[in-house]
């Protein structure tokens, strides 16, 4: 742990973006702290105004206040993030684990379900799944998580396959260790390395996922603040009120920015092989 902390310390451009991904964090976890407005409150005299020192990035059509918005929006986008990559990761986990492990039958069965899966275009086999399901929170993160769940499926079962080869792993087999064993205590935390790299660049796709799902009316519902949707009712304004646009985008382009220099900087970690390649 040591050795990793000192390395992403003198990684400049990863400690940018953890910099940058925890500030995102503490955005949304203090939100009904630092928010100078309800969300959805409506201040009816005050539609479309500009930046002013009421309203630090104006406010919407509606009235209301961008900033409290986008802060709230940010404690979404993480729910959302962080659920759906948890969906997403912990079953591709438990498939490659034993897709990788056991093969044969198995494995055939399993890979098979991930290319059908994987035969769809990630947005697309989303919008399915959310029309079915319904437009909600809770079905916005179901939908996105299954997307992911093919993308941690093949890394982990790629991983398992080199690692399994190991002399420690044959050793453990010899002395009649048994299959839960192994994948528990030789497998799983050898794989790790690459799996938290994913997380972290899953979770920028996550975010981008929902604001897109959002943007199309199919993820966050109104009144309910997300980016995706700020970004949908101000399409019709911005000609005369361009802040209710730029400033969703640009926290939107942050945070997928933060966490893609994070999840580059922990793979050049983690395989410093990469670096020259």
């Amino acid at each position: 742990m040591g050795e990793f902390l000192t390395r992403l310390r003198n990684d400049k451009i990863g400690l940018m973006g953890l910099i940058g991904v925890l500030l995102i964090c503490i955005i949304g976890l203090l939100a009904p702290f630092i928010a100078p407005h309800n969300p959805t409150e409506i201040f009816n005299e005050y539609r479309l105004v500009s930046p002013n020192s009421q309203f630090l990035l104006g406010t919407d059509d509606l009235g209301r206040d961008i900033l409290s918005r986008i802060i709230y929006g940010a404690q979404v986008s993480l729910m959302v993030g962080l659920i759906a990559v948890g969906i997403g990761a912990g079953f591709g986990l438990l498939f490659g684990l034993l897709a990788g492990y056991f093969q044969g039958v198995i494995d055939n069965i399993i890979m098979r379900v991930m290319d059908v899966l994987f035969a769809f275009p990630d947005l697309l086999l989303a919008l399915a799944i959310v029309a079915v399901l319904g437009p909600n929170l809770k079905n916005t993160m179901i939908a996105i998580g299954l997307v992911f769940i093919p993308v941690f499926t093949r890394l982990v079962r790629s991983s398992v396959i080199s690692v399994k080869e190991m002399e420690y792993v044959t050793n453990a087999k010899s002395i009649g260790a048994s299959h839960f064993r192994i994948i528990v205590r030789h497998l799983t935390p050898n794989i790790l390395a690459p799996f938290l790299v994913q997380i972290t660049l899953a979770l920028s796709s996550a975010i981008l996922a929902e604001a897109a799902l959002s943007f199309l009316g199919l993820g966050i519902q109104p009144p309910d603040p997300s980016w995706g949707s700020m970004l949908n009712t101000s399409r019709k304004f911005m000609e005369i009120a361009p802040w209710t646009a730029i400033f969703p985008a640009v926290f939107i382009i942050f945070t997928i920015f933060c966490f893609n220099l994070l999840g580059d900087s922990l793979r050049d970690i983690f395989d410093p092989r990469l670096k020259d390649q």
